[in-house]
């Protein structure tokens, strides 16, 4: 068998990214809400639809495509778990505050901030893992809210703002601002209500975080329910507006790293069999026209290490004729 030692330049590297819909059956846009009855119950404090709703692709399938929730720093809008003395604001919105600041700022001390606007509570959107590979592609994102104070078209600004995105524990963090497919529509994104920005976007971890004072300005109708051991249902109203939208786009977005392996036949190899038949125990080819004109054909590749190891096997569409008048180029491509 015949080896040759890549050289440096017969190796390149390459990495390319690949974006699909992020939705069912490779769907663009999700334009209706479809629930489960059964997860969101509301009337439980401790059910997941006290927690979160899932919204699902149709009504048939049970196939999620993301959840929808509310969080407050104190707990308040939705039922304590207990009536205990020391458990009270110990509840399912406190639980989704405390969740998504963890995941962001990696401590239950720090609030979330909309420009120099702290509120007490969010709005989160978790696009399901299964809807997307590495990450959601930044600039894809357009949310179309809807009430009766009107709509509200909402898109990060990964493409307006290109390189200026915040890193978190969350990864990559961008604003949410007023426009479509990443570009802001208007000079800034501070809102002249004196009630921030419309809240973050983070890809990499599939979540977006919305400030209810914000968006509630714009549509009307979304202004959460703040009243302690309450049901507020306060996700319900964020639902609705998403539903009123009829219009919810994001892709996903995968990093393919590849190699190229560069296999170069020059003139003078390969060009005998390697078939144990084709010679005798003393290495003398036994097909006398094969010794001075011999004639092989090239149908695969091996990758090997240092050791000897196969590592991986090429194989051609069709066998390259060799012989000493001929060189072949292959090139051998790894996907991971």
């Amino acid at each position: 068998m015949s080896f040759t030692t890549f050289q440096s330049q017969d190796i390149v590297n390459q990495t390319s990214k690949i974006n699909t819909n992020a939705w069912d059956n490779n769907t663009n846009e999700l334009t209706n809400v479809f629930t489960s009855s059964l997860q969101a119950k509301l009337g439980s404090p401790t059910s997941s639809g006290a927690h979160f709703i899932e919204v699902h692709f149709d009504a048939t399938t049970s196939s999620v495509q993301y959840a929808v929730a509310y969080g407050h720093k104190a707990g308040s809008g939705s039922l304590d778990f207990t009536n205990a003395i020391g458990s009270k604001g110990l509840s399912p919105t406190r639980n989704i505050y405390g969740q998504y600041r963890q995941l962001v700022f990696g401590t239950e001390t720090s609030d979330f901030n909309f420009t120099d606007f702290t509120p007490d509570d969010i709005y989160v959107i978790n696009i399901n893992r299964s809807r997307y590979k590495h990450n959601l592609k930044p600039g894809s994102l357009n949310l179309k809210l809807s009430g009766s104070g009107g709509i509200l078209n909402l898109t990060d600004d990964s493409i307006t703002t290109t390189g200026s995105s915040t890193i978190t524990n969350a990864g990559r963090q961008f604003n949410i601002v007023s426009g479509s497919s990443g570009v802001r529509l208007g000079a800034n994104t501070v809102q002249t209500t004196n009630s921030g920005s419309f809240g973050f976007f983070y890809p990499d971890s599939g979540f977006i975080i919305l400030n209810p004072a914000a968006v509630d300005h714009y549509i009307s109708e979304t202004v959460p329910g703040t009243s302690a051991n309450t049901a507020n249902n306060n996700h319900v109203k964020i639902l609705n507006a998403i539903k009123g939208g009829q219009s919810f786009i994001v892709d996903s977005e995968e990093k393919i790293s590849s190699t190229f392996y560069f296999a170069r036949a020059r003139n003078n190899e390969f060009n005998y069999s390697t078939n144990p038949s084709f010679t005798d125990s003393s290495g003398n080819v036994l097909i006398n026209s094969m010794i001075d004109n011999p004639t092989s054909y090239i149908t695969t590749v091996g990758l090997y290490n240092n050791e000897g190891d196969l590592l991986a096997v090429a194989k051609l569409s069709q066998p390259i004729t060799k012989d000493f008048t001929k060189e072949a180029l292959i090139r051998v491509k790894l996907d991971y």
